[in-house]
């Protein structure tokens, strides 16, 4: 059951039991002045207590619905609605002449139609109920005729509060609309959000990892001929890297974060990466930081780490490079950096109708960091990553 729905089940709840509060104030007001019920003796408690066990029915059956019964609901809305309507012109038609108490009764119906059905239900019971409350009234089985001015006044009481409720039930409704629009939008955004950060976490942590695994094996093969414990020992390092993927599909499984880089590792986890492409991969790579020693936050040095991975896994993949270089530069208020190689690179035009989820990847990191990258290539002359982040004072 969503919200929306548990309100109007709510609602017709709380109008169940006013309508039973009702059927208990009308007995009580008869029980203290019997003389309202002398007219009509029998039709008057017939109709009090019949409307007081319809009351206490009603109430019953809308607390015990279930999200299920949502069309029954609707339908005992309105056949509640015209049963009011007659027993309270029944109540107010065998309780006394014009100044019956009563006449409030008409509020009940009224109000309930405007709730459920706004302005024109609201307006449609009241020009009901005014005009059975007329042949009540003005009909020759009257004892007293209603003056003519107390009817109208009367009348221009129930139209306006008709419209009243009306207005206001059409008013939430439209604002219980929006925010079920709201938050439909706001669900869709959450859902695409995760949607994103699942393919970036894929990307990022477990792609790479496989596609070193696949470079790796290529190397291997073309260096079947080489001495057999430089094979074992490239073989050794991709067992271990696939037991660490392994690890990583698990916690994510599980809901849990994985955490592969250790604070204060960045340097470190990169040069490993870079010896692979140096040794495995033939291309020279080096890495320039500035200073030796990067004290960064854990989450911006993490952010980075797979930014500037991303970036060698592409030369790795795509660039047919020879030469690539990495650049680190902290300072108190920020760290820039850069990821170039020289390679085929592509036209840059092309990036912008085919994104590829790498380089987005990259992007919402450096973005969600308060930082922005730029990509700097064209065909034939390679290509340069730069990015700058702010660092928290």
């Amino acid at each position: 059951m969503d919200s929306q729905e548990q309100w109007l089940q709510q609602k017709e709840r709380v109008l169940a039991w006013v309508r039973f509060g009702f059927a208990v104030a009308a007995i009580l007001v008869i029980q203290l002045n019997p003389e309202r019920g002398a007219r009509f003796p029998l039709l008057s408690r017939v109709s009090l207590l019949s409307f007081f066990f319809y009351s206490a029915l009603i109430a019953f059956i809308v607390a015990r619905a279930t999200s299920s019964a949502r069309a029954k609901l609707s339908r005992l809305a309105v056949l509640t609605t015209c049963l009011d309507l007659l027993w309270v012109s029944v109540i107010v038609y065998s309780t006394g002449p014009s100044p019956t108490p009563f006449f409030v009764y008409y509020f009940f119906p009224i109000v309930t139609a405007s709730f459920r059905y706004g302005i024109r239900g609201g307006l449609l019971a009241a020009v009901v109920g005014l005009s059975v409350y007329a042949v009540i009234r003005f009909s020759p089985l009257a004892d007293e005729v209603m003056p003519v001015d107390i009817y109208i006044i009367r009348s221009i009481y129930l139209l306006v509060l008709a419209y009243i409720f009306g207005l206001l039930s059409e008013f939430e409704s439209k604002q219980s609309q929006k925010l079920v629009a709201l938050y439909k939008t706001a669900a869709d955004a959450a859902a695409n959000e995760e949607r994103r950060r699942i393919a970036r976490e894929l990307h990022d942590r477990l792609l790479q990892s496989l596609a070193t695994l696949s470079l790796r094996l290529e190397a291997c093969r073309r260096n079947l001929g080489a001495a057999a414990t430089e094979t074992a020992s490239e073989l050794l390092s991709m067992e271990e890297m696939t037991a660490h993927s392994i690890a990583d599909i698990r916690r994510f499984l599980s809901g849990k974060e994985p955490c592969p880089l250790e604070p204060g590792t960045l340097i470190e986890s990169l040069k490993e990466d870079m010896k692979f492409l140096r040794d495995g991969l033939g291309i020279h790579v080096i890495l320039e930081n500035e200073p030796e020693e990067l004290n960064l936050p854990v989450e911006a040095e993490r952010e980075l780490y797979y930014v500037v991975r991303e970036g060698l896994m592409n030369i790795a993949r795509h660039s047919h490079a020879s030469k690539a270089a990495v650049w680190l530069r902290a300072t108190a208020q920020q760290i820039r950096g850069s990821v170039e190689d020289d390679g085929v690179g592509f036209e840059a035009e092309r990036r912008t109708t085919t994104d590829t989820l790498g380089l987005r990847s990259m992007e919402e990191r450096i973005n969600k960091l308060g930082g922005n990258l730029e990509v700097h290539t064209a065909t034939g002359k390679g290509t340069r990553l730069t990015f700058a982040i702010p660092l928290p004072s």
